[in-house]
């Protein structure tokens, strides 16, 4: 085990002078990382902090027991306080997984069946019309040719989702626009948010074609309703607790709220960050009305280093089980018909690369990259991304503060994956 400049392996200081190290093996061969690797890494993250890509960033890439964890750069563009380990970041779609995780929970309790419909839990979505075809109007619809289940929802093949298309090409777009329902932080509760969507019909039939994000928040109001508790409450009991998550919430409370830094997107024109959330007085500092599912998480590298190694190990981190092996291996594997897929790869290369999906993420089933087919994960669009490769025992996390609207975060990010996997000799 060793300490590279810059690169602080996760562990405790023991008060005389020794590293504790907080690593954990479950029947891998240890393996370490490379300390030349992990130079070239910092060299790449910092070129990118150098040249503003982005104001600043926490990367971590582990390989077994062996966990690096780089800061760099600053909270607030143009200012002095530097990113530390601990920084709470706005994980946006990171949230997804960690909601399907909460639904294996209460499937593995025998409170969901992956295959029954919703609609005893969620009656608004029973008794379900499709859209005759995307661009046709609210009423011409036809009957669903069967309701709605736990699978689809977690497989975002419920037949609602994002729309391909620019605001208001189609009715549905206006109409979800006009509910309130096409917002990150809607206003209404839970309650009258399901109830909206279930006033419209859905886009596809159930099962039918892959669809972005809603499935995760519908799946976020079905826990609610099954466990009679708020999504952030169960999973802070069931997850967060039991994995030693003590800083992933859906808001920052108002004495940490110094570690969480200003959220940038960019100008379409110029390409120049501008704000698009502050810390203090922000939408992260108080608690949300609706708890969304598919993006409203924050949580620091450490936390999120914790909830992937649980899932790299099967279930189980530091003797808490979370899930079985079987829920795991299930939900990191790929569900999706070629015809599925249709919808997910005319995303282009941000959700078309990887292949296949399983439970709230992706799972890779090719090689067209440094990774292994098998590595599962996702990225969240406000500058996030963390996947798992079971073959390389490898987990690798990046977080920053800018959006994923502009050529250089998607840059960084790939930097980072090759830096990452190159370190792994």
């Amino acid at each position: 085990m060793s300490k590279v400049a810059g690169w602080d392996m996760k562990g405790t200081w023991d008060g005389k002078g020794a590293w504790e190290s907080q690593g954990r093996w479950e029947g891998h061969q240890r393996t370490q990382l490379s300390e030349a690797g992990l130079r070239r890494m910092r060299d790449v993250l910092s070129g990118h902090v150098a040249c503003g890509a982005v104001p600043g960033l926490v990367a971590l890439v582990s390989l077994g027991d062996d966990t690096h964890i780089e800061a760099m750069g600053t909270m607030h563009a143009g200012g002095a306080e530097p990113m530390r380990r601990d920084t709470i970041f706005r994980m946006a779609s990171l949230t997804k997984p960690v909601t399907a995780t909460a639904v294996m929970i209460l499937v593995e309790e025998c409170r969901l069946r992956l295959d029954d419909p919703v609609d005893e839990w969620l009656p608004e979505l029973a008794n379900r019309r499709v859209l005759a075809r995307i661009d046709a109007p609210l009423d011409e619809t036809v009957p669903a040719v069967r309701p709605i289940t736990v699978r689809d929802l977690l497989t975002f093949t419920f037949g609602f989702g994002v729309v391909l298309a620019p605001p208001d090409t189609y009715p549905i777009q206006t109409a979800i626009r006009e509910l309130g329902l096409d917002t990150t932080s809607p206003d209404f509760g839970p309650e009258e948010w399901i109830r909206r969507l279930g006033t419209l019909p859905l886009m596809r039939q159930p099962g039918e074609l892959w669809q972005y994000h809603v499935g995760s928040d519908v799946l976020g109001v079905l826990v609610g309703r099954v466990t009679g508790q708020s999504l952030e409450e169960f999973a802070r009991e069931r997850l967060f607790m039991p994995l030693g998550m003590k800083d992933t919430g859906f808001h920052v409370p108002a004495d940490q709220i110094h570690r969480l830094p200003t959220s940038y997107a960019h100008n379409p024109e110029t390409g120049e960050p501008v704000v698009w959330d502050e810390a203090a007085g922000g939408k992260y500092s108080r608690p949300p009305v609706f708890q969304a599912g598919g993006d409203g998480l924050v949580s620091t590298v450490e936390d999120y280093h914790a909830f992937y190694r649980m899932l790299l190990n099967k279930g189980t981190l530091d003797g808490e089980r979370i899930l079985s092996r079987a829920s795991v291996e299930l939900m990191t594997m790929d569900h999706l018909t070629p015809e599925q897929k249709a919808e997910k790869d005319a995303f282009g290369d941000h959700f078309g690369r990887h292949g296949g999906f399983g439970f709230g993420m992706a799972v890779r089933i090719h090689r067209r990259d440094l990774a292994s087919p098998g590595q599962f994960g996702w990225d969240g669009g406000l500058g996030t991304t963390a996947y798992a490769d079971p073959a390389e025992d490898l987990v690798g996390i990046l977080l920053t503060q800018s959006a994923m609207d502009s050529v250089h975060t998607p840059r960084l990010h790939r930097d980072f994956w090759t830096a990452a996997y190159q370190a792994t000799r």
